[in-house]
């Protein structure tokens, strides 16, 4: 029987048909069935996002396996205990957002049209009961397809210390005057403009090779192995925002340089440095570090005569090792398809006197 509204069992007739089993155990009691400290079984549950629940009756035979496997993942040797506190909580934090998306979404437009007298509660049940099984294929799925994709780039680093860091091209997409903006729309405009602005983005740097790393509403992060595509990614985010009259303008900014990657994140002085180059670019522009410049002209993106003042030589030179007299030097060949113009030097708050580089695209005629 489907609960209705005024059911006091709806959210827990949920709960068991998603995690297919009743309530059982108390923390201590699930710890216990599964072998597992208690200790440790609580660091566990904290890293995967679970509240505190005391010695509430709240545990299926589903948390008992869970734990039991992960505790034996520690046991057999193959993850340390620090590991599997990551796995732990890497996987909870990413699979919250995704479950808190795909109700929000799911419930919000599945249900708009329900019959006079229903309330969302009451279509909640069938409506979960039909998608949970396609939803949980499909997440195995793209999972699957993400860790051949990730696995396929560790495997070929050279070094292993290129697993963790290693050079990327780090480039952040900001909405312009997002904030005040974000006064003025409704609740509902807002949320169409950041899904807007989240999917082009999206689309368009996996779409040239690149990978996202998260967004951040009126915000994205992405990297790329090569600066020429990371190069790329920026100018079609420019161009193709430009276009939406309901989007604001965008300005981008990427360094390039060590990065370190943690539980899908990145951080260091790159990724910093590509955040303020963000900030003090103009609407609708990109602005890219001296490394990220000399990187360009080195892999003939950017053809010397493009490169204007003295500044990229020495960038040049010194991301090479070399004297820039030993540099070889790319002509203007078809494939310089990029236009560097030096702006002036400015400091940048907890990095020193920084020098950006205007990119744009080499016209044609040049």
């Amino acid at each position: 029987m489907t609960p209705g509204t005024n059911d006091p069992t709806v959210a827990l007739e949920l709960e068991r048909l998603i995690l297919d089993a009743p309530r059982r155990y108390t923390p201590y009691q699930a710890a216990r069935a599964a072998d597992v400290p208690m200790e440790l079984a609580t660091r566990f549950w904290r890293a995967m996002g679970f509240p505190d629940i005391g010695q509430s009756r709240a545990l299926t035979d589903g948390d008992v396996i869970a734990l039991r496997r992960l505790a034996g993942l520690v046991e057999s040797g193959l993850l340390s205990e620090s590991m599997a506190i990551q796995v732990a909580r890497s996987t909870g934090q990413t699979t919250a957002r995704l479950a808190g998306w795909q109700m929000d979404t799911f419930l919000e437009n599945l249900t708009q049209s329900v019959e006079p007298g229903l309330t969302r509660a009451d279509v909640a049940y069938p409506l979960v009961e039909l998608l949970l099984p396609e939803l949980e294929q499909f997440l195995v799925y793209v999972w699957r397809r993400q860790l051949a994709a990730v696995t396929g780039r560790v495997v070929q680093a050279a070094e292993d210390n290129e697993i963790t860091s290693g050079r990327l091209a780090v480039g952040f997409a900001d909405l312009v005057g997002f904030t005040r903006l974000s006064r003025r729309l409704e609740e509902e405009e807002l949320g169409e403009l950041v899904e807007t602005f989240e999917n082009t983005c999206s689309d368009l740097i996996v779409g040239q090779g690149g990978r996202v790393i998260k967004t951040l509403g009126d915000e994205i992060l992405y990297v790329s192995e090569d600066p020429a595509t990371a190069a790329e990614i920026a100018l079609g985010l420019i161009e193709a925002l430009a276009g939406d009259d309901t989007i604001p303008p965008v300005r981008v900014g990427m360094a390039f340089g060590t990065v370190t990657s943690r539980m899908g994140d990145v951080f260091g002085t790159t990724v910093n440095l590509a955040s303020r180059l963000t900030s003090i670019a103009p609407k609708d522009a990109v602005l890219i570090d001296g490394e990220f410049a000399a990187a360009l002209e080195q892999n003939g993106s950017v053809a010397p005569a493009d490169s204007e003042g003295p500044g990229l030589a020495e960038a040049l030179s010194a991301a090479a090792g070399m004297p820039a007299s030993g540099l070889p030097v790319p002509g203007p060949e078809a494939g310089a398809r990029f236009h560097l113009q030096p702006m002036w030097r400015r400091p940048v708050r907890g990095l020193g006197l920084v020098e950006p580089w205007l990119l744009t695209r080499r016209l044609k005629a040049e």
